[in-house]
């Protein structure tokens, strides 16, 4: 007898398919859940900047614009004024220390010059001529003492004889008196003699010494005249490179006008301008570099200029070492002008996003959903290339960092 058998309501296959069924709900339940309320808007990859953070060495500088400088200039101006004679170089010239520029004349110069030389000569001939006077009048009071010695040492015989005889009764009482007399007045006239004679030497070397402080004085004033005349013969002052000469054969320079000016070309400097928001942050001895023909150059600053004009200020930097061979005067450079020392740092590369987030934020991109959501963060110090992360991102985290004007207010970017 056969054995009615009853059909199962619900099989293995049927609640396996329920199970799918549920599970399929209950993730678009919780995938519609998550999304609720979350802005989405869809963003093509490669119309994208993207930076990978990463640890890096951070220092704080600005690129500042440089005129290359010769190391010392001098200007060349007429000391005395006249008419261009001669023009010995061109401008552009490299010239030696004493070289020959241009002659200039100066009638008046020259006449001056040749007056004042007579009348020096003249006053020094005057004078070798009252040294000469002055030695006359010396030899005859010596020869006027040497006959008043020759005449006392007579008298003074002649009185001892007379005493002699006097005594004796052979001669009058005048005759002898009368030698005696002749014998003291010669005395007196002795010592009359050396006095002058001394005085007279005396004066003749304090006249003498005025004479010779004279003559001198009239000398070094000759020598004065005559480099003035040969100040018309202008000369390089230094070696360089003549500039900035335009004059002609003929042309009349005045005293004190420009001429032209030398160039030291054995060295240069770069003149930088520097924004005046920066003044406060710049020293003495503040380093920078600029790259040239695929060289790095170091400068340091040697002289800041503290006027501002039109929001800018000055500053010559110098070599440190090398100095490039090919560099040229009036050669522009761009200058990195370091602020801080070399320190370790979190880095982003510098982009269009901070214009909207101001460092606040950034989209960061998940790497296993394709898509990018918003991350807030802060940034510190920052340079031309980088800004130094402080909080929010790690070292390997892939943000966006071009413009994110076209985004909107969207909190997450999916990307194709």
């Amino acid at each position: 007898m056969d054995k009615k058998i009853e059909k199962k309501r619900f099989s293995w296959q049927k609640i396996a398919l329920f199970l799918a069924i549920l599970i399929g709900l209950g993730f678009a339940g919780n995938t519609f859940y998550k999304n609720m309320g979350v802005s989405k808007l869809n963003v093509e990859m490669n119309r994208l900047l993207v930076d990978t953070i990463h640890q890096g060495v951070f220092q704080e500088f600005i690129p500042i614009t440089g005129v290359v400088e010769p190391i010392k200039t001098v200007f060349i101006d007429a000391v005395e004024g006249g008419r261009i004679e001669e023009i010995y170089v061109e401008d552009g010239a490299i010239l030696k220390k004493g070289q020959r520029i241009m002659q200039l004349s100066s009638p008046n110069l020259q006449l001056a010059y040749l007056q004042s030389e007579g009348q020096i000569m003249n006053q020094i001939n005057q004078l070798e001529n009252l040294k000469l006077t002055r030695e006359q009048q010396s030899l005859n009071l010596r020869e006027q003492a040497l006959d008043v010695e020759f005449n006392l040492d007579l008298l003074s015989k002649r009185t001892a004889r007379n005493k002699s005889l006097f005594a004796d009764n052979v001669i009058a009482q005048v005759e002898y008196e009368e030698t005696q007399d002749q014998y003291e007045h010669l005395q007196r006239r002795k010592k009359l003699l050396a006095s002058v004679i001394s005085r007279d030497s005396m004066s003749q070397v304090v006249q003498e010494t005025q004479l010779r402080n004279s003559v001198d004085l009239m000398r070094r004033n000759l020598k004065v005249s005559k480099q003035t005349l040969d100040n018309l013969l202008v000369r390089s002052p230094i070696d360089g490179q003549l500039s900035g000469m335009d004059s002609e054969i003929g042309e009349l320079v005045n005293q004190g006008s420009r001429i032209a000016q030398l160039d030291n070309l054995s060295n240069f400097k770069v003149r930088g301008r520097i924004d005046e928001f920066y003044i406060t942050r710049i020293f003495l001895n503040q380093t920078g570099s600029f790259i040239l023909g695929g060289e790095s150059y170091d400068l340091i600053i040697k002289k800041i200029y503290p006027d501002v004009r039109n929001g800018v200020f000055e500053v010559d930097m110098v070599f440190t070492s090398k100095i490039p061979k090919t560099i040229k005067r009036g050669q522009t450079v761009s200058v990195k002008l370091a602020l801080s020392a070399e320190t370790k740092a979190l880095l982003i590369a510098r982009g269009g996003f901070y214009q909207k987030t101001g460092g606040n934020w950034v989209y960061l991109i998940d790497p296993v959903t394709n898509t990018a959501y918003k991350r807030d963060i802060k940034v510190g110090r920052q340079n031309p290339s980088y800004y130094e992360v402080t909080q929010g991102l790690k070292a390997g985290d892939i943000v966006i960092t071009s413009s994110y004007d076209n985004f909107g207010d969207k909190d997450e970017l999916v990307l194709k």
